[in-house]
């Protein structure tokens, strides 16, 4: 679900970049593009990496322990939060 939102907030950001640098005001590739990519990279680097990590450090596998690679995820979500947050707060000043 939250590779879904996220690359839907991306599509959105990037409609929206492509209009303002259409009618002159900025690039194609914005701010609120870099802050839906971070959030993206944050889900990613979560799912796809650091929890086949976690569970090899429960067999007693690989160079970190559980708990290392636990406070890891919980510092990608926590800047996954506050990117998210970023964008809501972007989102609700740009109108």
């Amino acid at each position: 679900m939250s590779l879904f939102l996220g690359a839907l907030v991306l599509v959105l950001e990037r409609q929206q970049a492509r209009l303002g640098a259409e009618s002159g005001a900025g690039s194609q590739f914005s701010a609120g593009m870099v802050l839906a990519l971070g959030t993206l990279g944050c889900t990613v680097v979560g799912y796809y990496v650091l929890q086949p990590l976690m569970v090899q450090a429960r067999a007693g596998q690989g160079a970190l322990s559980f708990a290392q690679l636990h406070l890891i995820s919980g510092g990608f979500f926590a800047v996954k939060i506050v990117l998210v947050a970023a964008l809501a707060w972007r989102a609700v000043t740009s109108r």
